[in-house]
């Protein structure tokens, strides 16, 4: 069937090329290839027990109905507490959305913001659906780019000459996939003093990945005052809990913005999984050590990476502070060949890697950064320890 019958915006939409490559790996490795499988953002951890032992008791007390559009008041009152406690901030739970993701979350506050042309303005490196998520709601992505130079972080002067009258928002991540970069009080301070000056232009804060932080305490733009009233918290429990599955996300918002967001989720897909949210309940409310385990293993993994590919000539890699990922920029590379293939793009690298060693990562195109690749090392030690001796192996043959 021709796809002239899908919708033009189906039509003009990117597929993940993370998905694509996650893909490609999967079908590898049931082909009976051994492939180490570097592409994905999701911990391997498996959900904490208690967490599950939440989910299960929600089962057994028949938490089976259609919950609340915008989540249960138990499960509102809990993030409240969150941010509160963890962020300083004090939000109304009439102010919190809960949806099925992070992404979710962003889909709905996008739509409910952003009209026709509106400008978004987008850091890149940036996290692959930002993009498509602002083409879907009609609006215009503004990117601004930053390089290994600066770790990938935007400046304020960058800033400011991407505002205009049209601009509507900015979209911002930090901690950040896919870089691991995180932006310090004094780098946001910076960037708070410009958005002050441009009161139409509205913050939507992407968060998802606090609690992978190896630097400190998490700092976000809503806690500068002069911008919480205009600031859009994006959070869930996918990254820090270990609850990919579960699907929970939820925002933090001005009143006017979640009623908007309540009124379109209640059209779209009403409240999300009643099981899922009681977990989550447990999550925000229970133990937190979990969460801190977690944490150290991952800067562990980190450190366990970045000490194999130090060696590794032209692979030059910014420390990451959090999330779980490198994001090296292999352009030195690029025209280099070892005979039989030639690298002149991150999605030949990405293809080199996979079919040379069976390692599998995402190219930087992905994410708005042509001459970067990312790896996730939210995989056991062994694992990363054998992938970047083969990567390393790999970019040893091309000259």
């Amino acid at each position: 069937m021709s796809t002239e019958v899908i919708s033009n915006r189906i039509n003009a939409l990117s597929e993940s090329q993370t998905i694509q490559m996650n893909q490609k790996s999967r079908e590898l490795k049931e082909s009976g290839v051994d492939v180490i499988n570097l592409t994905i953002g999701e911990p391997d951890f498996n959900t904490p027990e208690h967490i599950k032992e939440a989910g299960i008791k929600a089962i057994t007390n028949n938490l089976s109905h259609y919950p609340p559009v915008a989540g249960f008041p138990e499960l509102k009152k809990a993030i409240a507490n969150k941010l509160a406690t963890d962020n300083g901030l004090e939000y109304a739970p009439e102010q919190i959305v809960v949806s099925a993701g992070a992404k979710h979350s962003l889909a709905n506050v996008l739509q409910c913001i952003v009209n026709k042309d509106d400008e978004v303005i987008i850091p890149a490196p940036y996290w692959v659906s930002y993009i498509e998520l602002v083409k879907l709601a009609e609006g215009k992505p503004v990117v601004v780019e930053a390089g290994v130079d600066t770790k990938f972080k935007i400046t304020p002067e960058q800033l400011e000459a991407s505002i205009t009258p049209k601009t509507k928002a900015i979209l911002f991540n930090s901690p950040s996939n896919p870089t691991g970069s995180i932006y310090s009080k004094d780098e946001l301070q910076a960037l708070a003093e410009v958005l002050e000056k441009y009161p139409h232009v509205y913050i939507i804060s992407d968060e998802i990945y606090e609690k992978i932080n190896f630097v400190g305490q998490h700092v976000g733009l809503a806690e500068f005052s002069a911008l919480k009233a205009r600031t859009i918290i994006i959070n869930g429990v996918s990254k820090g809990y270990a609850m990919t599955g579960w699907r929970i996300g939820y925002i933090a918002a001005p009143l006017v913005i979640a009623k908007a967001v309540t009124k379109l989720q209640g059209q779209y897909t009403s409240g999300v999984c009643a099981i899922a949210q009681a977990a989550s309940v447990e999550a925000f409310n229970g133990d937190q050590q979990c969460v801190e385990d977690m944490r150290v293993a991952f800067q562990k993994r980190r450190d366990i990476v970045l000490d194999i590919v130090k060696d590794i000539p032209g692979f030059n890699v910014a420390k990451p502070d959090g999330a779980f990922y490198i994001f090296p920029d292999i352009s030195a590379y690029f025209g280099k060949s070892n005979g039989t293939t030639t690298i002149n793009s991150s999605m030949d690298m990405c293809m080199y890697l996979l079919e040379k060693v069976q390692v599998a990562a995402v190219p930087g195109s992905a994410f708005g950064s042509e001459q970067c690749v990312r790896f996730s090392y939210a995989a056991a030690e062994d694992l990363l320890i054998q992938a970047f001796n083969r990567v390393k192996a790999a970019l040893a043959e091309l000259s």
